[in-house]
């Protein structure tokens, strides 16, 4: 049995790709080594849901024989992954991070996961999530059957919601990359908070047949991974159109990084109060260290400022709304009880009462702020700003206590997360720096299906510099 290094849990999907091809060792060696990893470290951080090994090792044996043969299928052919557990697998429990669905099963996988599969990736592992996707609200880190997902670059933080397991999994080496989904900040949120690269895409590109839903108008699935091209990778094998999808856009995605424009023909609408007054003053200084990267790249910045809109209460109306006729039986029943997170419960149960016409006003002006985007980029190709403008909470604090200082009286482009939801834009979180030891993150959004030039961006910025490549210190 081939002795594998230890850096391996933290390679590329390309690396590992390619010592497969090499034979350096075996896909099952691969597979064994990171179960065991998983196993052994996600409850450290709360982060596994179910562990996959047999599955996992029967694929890889499957793997191994296609080597063989050199029947070569794509760069995720063999790579180990985890999965945020709101995307079943047939026959296997599903609990969407709650105790009212602990043993739940479905008769059908993920649509997802079974593209996945085509590649030759390696299932290893449903990874742990908030309860519910974190819908509508909830107050405490806390609010998962499995526990707060706690942070591998320490354990005191919080990973970020609420694909918290998906953060910390791939942070910590447990899984090359993960599947997490976004409603509004679920994916970028994580990707920052623990370091890695989150890339969540357009609205309706990656299908959702078989993920749980939040937010039927919200809702996305994308890739966390280690760099932004091993997101592409990932997203190029998951996206495309879905009949079982009511959302699906009916697109597909290939990774064409041959036909980006030159970094110096790239326009960036960005916010200079975003980085010297937003952000938390530990993080202010890496902050501008990256603008300076960025910068430094030849991009083309421009001052700009969102349009004018209330981006949270529409977003939270609209989420609220749906969340109560996705989760009715679930509240009328009074098993919504069980949950982990008084507020939540409150929130679900205060959803029945929304009036439509609050929901039809709240959709009504989301029309108008996605024409809004498209007005705005007329002027801009991509917007910038940190992705969260601090390190991850402490995991035992209140989510909702204030930071204790005023706001800045400029807007900014501090309420991007929503607002970028609410126009179905795609949006990349990449590694910036450290507060203390609090990795830090930016964010670049763009047009709708413009996932290409996030990515052309996103590799430049992480070609140009190396906190990506940063490791948490793990005594395994």
């Amino acid at each position: 049995m081939a002795t594998l290094p230890s850096d391996i849990f933290h390679a590329s999907i390309g690396e590992i790709n390619a010592k497969l091809k090499a034979k350096e060792f075996s896909c099952v060696e691969l597979t064994r080594a990171f179960c065991d990893r998983l196993e052994k470290l996600g409850p450290r951080y709360n982060a596994l849901a179910l562990s996959m090994r047999q599955k996992a090792l029967k694929k890889a044996k499957d793997v191994d024989g296609d080597i063989k043969i050199q029947r070569f299928r794509g760069p995720l052919q063999g790579v180990p992954f985890g999965a945020k557990d709101l995307l079943s697998v047939e026959g296997l429990p599903t609990a969407w991070g709650a105790k009212p669905y602990a043993g739940q099963t479905f008769k059908e996988t993920a649509t997802v996961l079974k593209k996945l599969d085509k590649t030759g990736a390696v299932l290893i592992g449903k990874l742990a999530m908030v309860e519910l996707a974190g819908g509508p609200t909830y107050r405490f880190a806390a609010a998962s059957s499995t526990g707060p997902g706690l942070n591998p670059w320490d354990t005191t933080l919080w990973s970020g919601g609420s694909s918290s397991g998906s953060g910390s999994a791939v942070a910590a080496g447990l899984a090359t990359f993960a599947l997490g989904s976004e409603t509004s900040g679920s994916i970028i949120t994580p990707a920052a908070f623990c370091g890695i690269t989150g890339l969540r895409p357009t609205y309706g590109l990656v299908s959702r047949h078989g993920a749980m839903a939040l937010s039927w108008t919200l809702d996305k699935i994308g890739p966390m991974a280690r760099t932004a091209e091993d997101c592409a990778l990932i997203l190029a094998a998951i996206a495309g159109g879905d009949a079982k999808d009511q959302g699906s856009a009916g697109k597909s995605f290939y990774y064409a990084p041959q036909f980006q424009p030159p970094l110096t023909e790239v326009r960036v609408g960005f916010a200079e109060t975003d980085f010297a007054e937003w952000p938390n003053p530990t993080a202010q200084p890496e902050f501008q260290k990256a603008l300076e990267a960025v910068r430094a790249l030849g991009l083309k910045l421009k001052p700009v400022k969102l349009p004018e809109f209330p981006y949270g209460p529409v977003i939270s109306t609209v989420i609220s709304a749906e969340a109560g006729a996705i989760f009715e039986e679930l509240i009328t029943s009074g098993r919504v009880d069980q949950l982990a997170d008084a507020k939540q419960i409150a929130a679900l149960k205060a959803s029945l009462d929304i009036p439509a016409k609050d929901y039809l006003r709240a959709m009504r002006i989301r029309s108008l702020i996605q024409e809004a985007f498209r007005e705005l980029f007329f002027e801009v190709d991509l917007l910038f700003a940190p992705a969260r403008f601090g390190p991850a909470n402490k995991a035992a604090d209140p989510l909702d206590r204030g930071t204790g200082r005023p706001a800045p009286s400029t807007r900014g482009l501090a309420a991007l997360i929503p607002a970028s939801n609410l126009a179905g834009l795609p949006g990349i979180s990449l590694p910036c720096g450290f507060a203390g030891n609090a990795p830090l993150g930016i964010q670049f959004v763009s047009r709708p299906f413009n996932e290409n030039l996030l990515v052309h961006v996103g590799k430049a910025f992480q070609n140009a510099t190396d906190w990506h490549r940063q490791r948490p210190r793990i005594d395994a």
